[in-house]
């Protein structure tokens, strides 16, 4: 139970995020409640009242700093504060054929340079002299260094020029990537990184015919697991890969899609099968427990399983009802592509799922939801034609579900906005406190 004089600095931390909206007696109370009576870790704590008075959670400080020197070239979450150096404008055409101003540089911390590009030039002027803590801004890939991204989701606040203080007064050499190959568990790969070496097990394997340069090639397409996690592969040469046998792959990279790296290598990797003992095909089938941290570091997920509260249920949520040839939401029987049809009914749940480390969107599909709440859909129509009101359902969720901790398998992806996982399947968590208190005592005696 934390005490009063623990709280402070945190109940602080609101206001300021809240812009003096609440009193600090107020702050206190509620998040008193959540973390003594809901047993809510402290960051979702904070999180879910500064959402609920209509703040931004963004702005409330993550806690974990980076330096330019640590950078990978596919962090999707990075807070760091540097010196901006430069800062030139530049207009780009977006994909409906308007111009958009940016801004472009160079960053830098005592150890070392990055480039950088704002992309929403509203948020900052980005004086050159001046120093800044970017929160949420994001790393890719640029001639094989990374980039710093400062997107929609980042929040910038202006700091004392002192605070970063460059080796007599130069800049400092830019960030250099290593291209050397490296042995690497599939846990630990992200987008864009290059000369693997990787050792798993084939889950699966399809061949699938793709138009490349001109002409019809054929690519292996399948699953590789380890006891890390899984990735999903592309072989573009025949290595006459089967199914549940173990290989070890030298020379592959990977690409990602929506922040999920995936697995790709050609004619000029090589593969051997090693003669090893190996997890089996039932045990890498399950999917890999990790926190919101882990992938939010990777920047998504084929499939992980994750421990967590939810903590606001999204609107959305409940009966809805989509087309029958795009399954898209439709409004008032209107589909945007399709025009006037006779929609189908849907029921989901999107909500917000904190574990302490972070929070993420989950999407629940019908078959879930009625698994999770008890409430099918069958029965939520029938009262909603009773009643005539078909977004009753938020509320409803919102009581049984707020709080709760569950356990939740799926695919996770990445955007500006953040993460989403698509559910597979979802559980009620029964904590046994006493268990966790007693495995978090070793964990500590262990060091």
């Amino acid at each position: 139970m934390m005490t009063k004089e623990e709280i402070a600095p945190h109940v602080l931390e609101i206001v300021r995020v809240l812009e003096g909206k609440l009193t600090e007696e107020k702050i206190e109370n509620d998040l008193s409640t959540y973390l003594n009576t809901y047993r809510m870790s402290l960051e979702a704590s904070k999180r879910h009242i500064v959402r609920k008075y209509g703040g931004d959670p963004n702005k409330l400080t993550k806690g974990i700093r980076r330096m330019v020197s640590t950078l990978g070239t596919s962090e999707q979450t990075v807070d760091i504060l540097v010196k901006v150096i430069s800062a030139n404008e530049r207009e780009i055409k977006q994909n409906d054929d308007t111009m958009k101003t940016i801004i472009y540089g160079v960053v830098a911390d005592e150890t070392g340079s990055i480039q950088y590009t704002l992309w929403e030039k509203d948020k900052c002027e980005m004086t050159p002299g001046e120093v800044y803590l970017i929160r949420h801004a994001y790393t890719k890939e640029w001639s094989g260094q990374p980039k710093l991204n400062i997107g929609v989701r980042a929040v910038i606040e202006k700091q004392n020029k002192d605070s970063v203080n460059l080796p007599d007064g130069t800049v400092p050499e830019p960030k250099q990537v290593s291209s050397q190959p490296i042995n690497a568990q599939i846990g630990d790969l992200k987008e864009n990184m290059i000369g693997l070496k990787i050792t798993g097990r084939v889950l699966s394997i399809r061949p699938r015919e793709v138009e490349a340069n001109g002409e019809t090639k054929t690519v292996f397409s399948g699953i590789l697991a380890d006891e890390t996690g899984k990735i999903d592969f592309s072989a573009w040469y025949d290595f006459k890969l089967q199914e549940n046998e173990v290989v070890t792959i030298a020379g592959a990279y990977t690409r990602g899609w929506k922040g999920i790296p995936q697995l790709t290598f050609g004619e000029k990797a090589s593969v051997t099968r090693p003669e090893i003992d190996f997890p089996d095909r039932d045990s890498l089938d399950k999917g890999t427990r990790c926190t919101v941290e882990d992938i939010e570091r990777r920047g998504g997920s084929a499939d992980t399983v994750i421990i967590g509260s939810i903590v606001d249920i999204k609107q959305g949520s409940g009966i809805l009802f989509r087309c029958p040839e795009c399954h898209r939401p439709v409004m008032k029987g209107i589909c945007q592509t399709h025009g006037q049809v006779t929609p189908t009914p849907d029921l989901r749940i999107k909500a917000i799922l904190d574990d302490g480390t972070g929070s993420m969107m989950i999407v629940l599909g019908k078959e879930l939801t009625e698994k999770l709440t008890g409430i099918t859909l069958a029965d939520a129509l029938e009262e909603g034609k009773t009643i005539m009101d078909f977004d009753f359902l938020g509320p409803r969720f919102e009581k049984k579900l707020l709080a709760q901790p569950i356990e939740v398998r799926g695919r996770v992806t990445s955007d500006e906005y953040g993460l989403t996982m698509t559910v597979h399947d979802v559980s009620p968590v029964n904590l046994d406190i006493a268990k966790e208190a007693e495995d978090l005592i070793s964990k500590v005696e262990g060091f």
